[in-house]
């Protein structure tokens, strides 16, 4: 079903983007930057590719159930979806579907990356849709708890089933067309997931940086982050990893001082409010280890502010080697990341986060990052800690921290959610997925590269794990630096996507014999 969008849809998402991002982490708003940026960098879609208007990706919108588990419940929501069909074989010809994660899906998901850049060889039709609940399609009624029950990874999925149906209705798509998943993140996981519970409609996947093991407290995030910020090939070096434990000992001592020195380190590091609360010194230190997180886990990447090799000279203080210095370095570090978020200050009220996160209004909510919230809490976890001992942070704040959040904004209890993410991995199977044809590629300088799979298990499960790669690196656009090891991946992806597509005509051929 095709209809027009709205002025309030499009003013939701225009308001998203450009303000009330307080109560998201600095990680979540360093990663909308870097995907935007890339989705805006370089000449304009399709007409990049010498194709003209003709070429530009169309949308469209799907009406889906709200509740496709109860068959009694009639209620229904606009799903927006993305298609580019320049390429396409015809009625025969394989689907690429891009599913939309955690936010906005753009016309980007079908005119750049694997699906779009593999389509011309293969033939393919390139659909994107986005995720319920975010971005344009969300459902009527506010984002209040009897509304966010229908948010969750397996209500994502029923939405594919139902969308690969409509879609192959309204494109006349073969019956034997082979349809290939492609997600990154926590859509790669979708995307594994689509070939493990529906594998007689995905045919096969590309799940990229995909954390199919949930986990409540994620303390190995910071393991590949400090290995990271010591990997001479990222341009780390012990030294880094020193200086970064150096500058964050330097703030909490500051912050034990109180008084004049306190109100010094929230003028110095930019800090939206006071820091005289515990908790919004939490919040401080929470934002300055996503700054450096966020630099390893988007390393090298376009768009993103810090790369480890920056954030190491800075902190180091070229050879500077005052007391000092590692402190003065996080001070320029934060200055860099602030100026290119555009972004004013770093948000330090826990009170403030908490209030905009409790806000059911889908214009006022941020880029979906109280219905991201809802789903850490109900299905995830993913609460990055430094609790180990080689953690070079603070261990502030602690899992508690993070799990008060969800008590706070939708009353859910610590036991709750640990029982959600057991759930989770017993429904998906965590790391032991068992899915056949999903091909699982990581980055090892990638801190959630240790939630994925990252060795093959078999020639129907195959994984790739490339050397000092980031997150998501293999679904970034080509650029002439990319790495040797990085090129060979995406050849290997190609190579993968040939040998799943002749299987298909090869079962296509028995099945007519």
């Amino acid at each position: 079903m095709a209809v027009g969008t709205s002025p309030w849809l499009h003013f939701l998402l225009l308001v998203s983007y450009l303000g009330l991002s307080g109560s998201a982490s600095l990680l979540r708003r360093l990663g909308e930057h870097t995907q935007q940026f890339q989705e805006s960098s370089g000449p304009s879609l399709g007409l990049s590719l010498g194709l003209g208007a003709n070429a530009l990706p169309k949308e469209g919108w799907l009406e889906q159930p709200l509740d496709p588990f109860n068959a009694s419940d009639r209620r229904s929501f606009l799903q927006r979806y993305w298609v580019n069909d320049q390429h396409w074989a015809g009625q025969d010809g394989p689907v690429f579907l891009h599913l939309g994660g955690e936010g906005s899906l753009g016309p980007g998901s079908v005119m750049r990356g694997h699906p779009a850049a593999l389509a011309p060889a293969l033939g393919a039709l390139v659909v994107g849709l986005e995720h319920r609940f975010y971005g344009l399609s969300i459902p009527a009624g506010g984002l209040d708890m009897a509304q966010l029950r229908f948010l969750s990874s397996r209500h994502a999925l029923a939405d594919m089933a139902s969308a690969h149906l409509a879609l192959s209705r309204l494109f006349n798509v073969s019956s034997s067309s082979p349809w290939i998943c492609f997600g990154g993140s926590y859509a790669g996981s979708l995307a594994a997931w689509a070939r493990l519970k529906f594998p007689h409609l995905i045919f096969a996947s590309v799940a990229s940086s995909a954390p199919v093991r949930a986990v409540l407290d994620f303390s190995e995030y910071n393991d590949v982050v400090s290995r990271s910020l010591m990997n001479t090939a990222l341009g780390g070096s012990p030294e880094c990893w020193s200086a970064a434990s150096a500058a964050f000992a330097e703030v909490e001592r500051r912050l034990r001082m109180g008084g004049a020195a306190l109100e010094a380190l929230r003028e110095e590091l930019g800090a939206c409010g006071p820091l005289s609360r515990a908790e919004d010194q939490a919040e401080l230190l929470e934002e300055l280890q996503a700054l450096v997180g966020g630099a390893v886990q988007y390393n090298g990447q376009a768009g993103a502010p810090l790369s480890v090799r920056q954030l190491c000279g800075l902190l180091a203080g070229g050879g500077n080697r005052s007391r000092k210095a590692p402190y003065r370095g996080l001070r320029r570090a934060a200055q860099i990341v602030m100026h290119s978020l555009e972004q004013r200050c770093l948000s330090t009220s826990r009170a403030e986060t908490v209030a905009q996160l409790k806000n059911t209004e889908p214009q006022v909510s941020g880029v979906g990052d109280r219905q991201w919230l809802y789903q850490t809490c109900t299905e995830f976890g993913f609460y990055i800690t430094c609790e180990d001992p080689g953690c070079p942070f603070s261990q502030l704040p602690a899992l508690p921290s993070h799990l008060g959040l969800c008590e706070q904004v939708f009353g859910l209890s610590a036991s709750s959610i640990a029982q959600a993410v057991a759930q989770t991995n017993s429904y998906y199977g965590g790391q032991t997925l068992r899915a056949t044809q999903v091909l699982f590629v990581n980055g090892d300088a990638d801190p959630w590269h240790v939630l994925s799979e990252t060795q093959s298990l078999g020639p129907f499960e195959s994984a790739l794990l490339i050397p000092n790669a980031s997150h998501c690196l293999d679904m970034a656009p080509e650029r002439p630096s990319d790495s040797p090891s990085l090129r060979l991946a995406r050849q290997k992806i190609i190579q993968q996507l040939h040998t799943w597509l002749t299987l298909a005509r090869e079962s296509q051929v028995r099945g007519g014999a």
